[in-house]
Parts: C-alpha cells; structure tokens; sequence
C-alpha cells in the first residue's frame, strides 16, 4: 500500500488545525479539522478556488443563520428553509463546494440554540483555521517536470516506431505488425496530459503550460497517424515511390524530439510531391491505388508537420513577448538605440 503526497499532508494539516483549534479553546473545534481536509485539494489553483468557495459558503450560513434562526426559532423546520436557502444561493454565487462547510455551521448554530457574537467570532475562527492550513500544507506540491519528461520521451519513443513501422510497411507490404504502439501512445497521452494540467494548476503564475500545450500538438498528430495507419496497411505492393516515402519516414522518426525540424521535413515533402506529379502516369490498376494511397499519406503528413511547425512558431513568439518585458532586455535595447544615435551625429 502507497501512501501519497495529498495523503500525508491531509494527515498532518488536519491534526494541525484541530490542535490549534483546540488549544485556542473553540466550541467544535474538530469541525476544523474537517474543513481543513475539504480545502486539500490536487492542486494550487484548484485548493485556492475551493477555500476561497468554502469561505464564502461559510459566511453566508452565519448569515442566514442568524436571519432564520433569530426569527422563526430553533426547530427542525427552520433547518429545512435555512436549507433550501442556502444552497441555491450557494450555487447562484458559484461557491457550491463550500455548501457542506456551511452546513456544519449552521448545525452548530442548531445544537448551541443561540446566535450571538461568541458564537460567530467561534465559527469564523474555525473556518479560518481550517481554510488556513489547508491552504498552508498545500502550497507545497511536489516538482511534475520528471514524470512529465518521462511521458515525452516514452510518447516520442512510440511515435518513431510508428513511424519506423510505416516504412518498413511501405517496403514489405505482407508485413505483420500488431500496433501495440498506438494503443499504449493513446493511452499515455491521456496520462500525459491530465498529468500537465495538474501541473498547471499548480504554477499560479504560469499562463499555460509548455507540457500541456506540448502533449495537445502530439495528441492532433498522433490523430494524424491513426487516420492514415488504414492506408498504409490497404497498400498491396512496393513501388519506387514507396520507396522515397519510406526513406522519408524513416529520417522523420530519427528527427522526432521537441526541437523544431519541421520546416526542413515540410521542404522535402514538398520535394517529393513534386516528383510524384512528374512521375509517368500508372500503368496499372494496382499501381493506381498504390500511388493514390501514397499521395494521401504524402498529404496528411504534412498536416502532421504544420502542427508542429505552428507550435515552434506560437512558442517563440510568446518568449519573445516575455523577453521584452523584461528590464533589463528593455535597458539593452535602449542602450543599442542610444549608442546608434550617437554615432550617427
């Protein structure tokens, strides 16, 4: 059995918030415990939004509580329309994550039979103590950039053997493969991806993750691959353009990494369609097929390569962006214009 990293830290920051909780000598002081481990949640951002939901949830069942308590008394039947209060103007407000911490509120606020300022001031300390240290023990989360490393070579890995077995096919048409390979790449770029949004939000400060981004232009590609993998298994026979895909395909696996080589490969594609077009017409029916097949694999691999291109391009930009606001870049640039001035007089 593995005990994880949410799991101890839910551990720890709820005896924390009880231990205060009690030692500050609060009514109901394990309640925030209780809150603490309704804060704790898989990520930065996602443990802010729900703190901050829980907190305002809060608020409004002291709120009501005082409102319907205080006027129609303390019986089951005041319970019911606080409720039916409560949580629709929870939903309304978008803080539903907070209704069961309010609802502990207004329990307590039942159980005590009076509302008075003891009383408030008590609750609102434990949802501060609760919301408190479940925001405390959660701000640490551990580093994801080696498991998500791991993902990107293990996803690269696989998409050179695709690509490798592709050639091999163009070559040996009566060739098996099982494609083993597209089933696992579907499955870890599934992982892969869920992995890199938690790693999102995680970085508050981030605007989008790299890695996401990255396994959302290998999840199109690899879609790319899918839908021609039935093309090449439907080609029958070898022919010399077969040969010059094949050749192609088997560079293009070699130059599969995060560098940008797509536009070198988008050159060459181009190149070979061209032959294509200047080839003589086929001769068969047989050879019609294959060289139609070839021409539509010849296609959807340079949409295969545009989606690469596109992100190189998105990326550089962005940096470049980044780059210019920072000051010391800005103090260079103006240094640079400055030193041009003056020698231009």
């Amino acid at each position: 059995m593995k005990i994880g990293v949410r799991a101890i830290k839910t551990a720890v920051g709820t005896a924390l918030s009880i231990a205060v909780a009690e030692w500050l000598g609060l009514r109901f002081y394990v309640s925030a415990g209780m809150i603490t481990i309704l804060v704790i949640q898989p990520s930065r951002r996602r443990s802010l939004q729900t703190a901050w939901e829980r907190l305002v949830a809060c608020l409004l069942g002291i709120a009501l509580s005082g409102l319907v308590f205080e006027s129609i008394g303390y019986h089951p039947m005041a319970i019911t329309l606080l409720l039916l209060a409560l949580i629709p103007i929870s939903l309304a407000i978008k803080a539903k994550e907070g209704m069961v911490a309010a609802a502990v509120i207004v329990f307590h606020f039942y159980s005590l039979k009076t509302f008075n300022w003891d009383v408030v001031l008590n609750e609102l300390a434990l949802v501060g103590i609760g919301i408190g240290f479940g925001m405390l023990v959660n701000f640490w989360m551990p580093r994801l950039d080696k498991e998500l490393k791991a993902y990107q070579e293990k996803i690269e890995a696989n998409f050179r053997n695709i690509l490798r077995e592709f050639a091999a096919y163009l070559r040996q048409p009566d060739r098996h493969w099982d494609g083993r390979e597209l089933v696992e790449t579907a499955r870890l770029l599934q992982e892969a991806k869920e992995l890199a949004l938690r790693d999102y939000e995680n970085r508050l400060h981030h605007t989008e993750s790299d890695f996401y981004r990255y396994f959302e232009m290998r999840q199109r590609q690899f879609e790319i691959l899918v839908r021609i993998a039935p093309s090449v298994s439907s080609i029958q026979s070898c022919c010399v353009q077969g040969e010059v895909v094949a050749g192609f395909l088997e560079r293009l696996a070699e130059a599969v990494h995060p560098g940008n080589t797509a536009s070198v490969f988008l050159e060459e594609l181009e190149n070979i369609r061209k032959k294509f077009r200047a080839s003589p017409l086929p001769a068969t029916r047989e050879e019609f097929e294959t060289r139609a097949s070839l021409l539509y694999f010849v296609k959807e691999m340079r949409r295969y390569l545009i989606i690469k291109r596109d992100l190189r391009k998105q990326l550089a930009l962005e940096e470049e962006k980044e780059k210019e606001k920072d000051p010391l870049f800005v103090a260079e640039r103006l240094a640079r214009k400055w030193k041009r001035a003056v020698m231009g007089r």
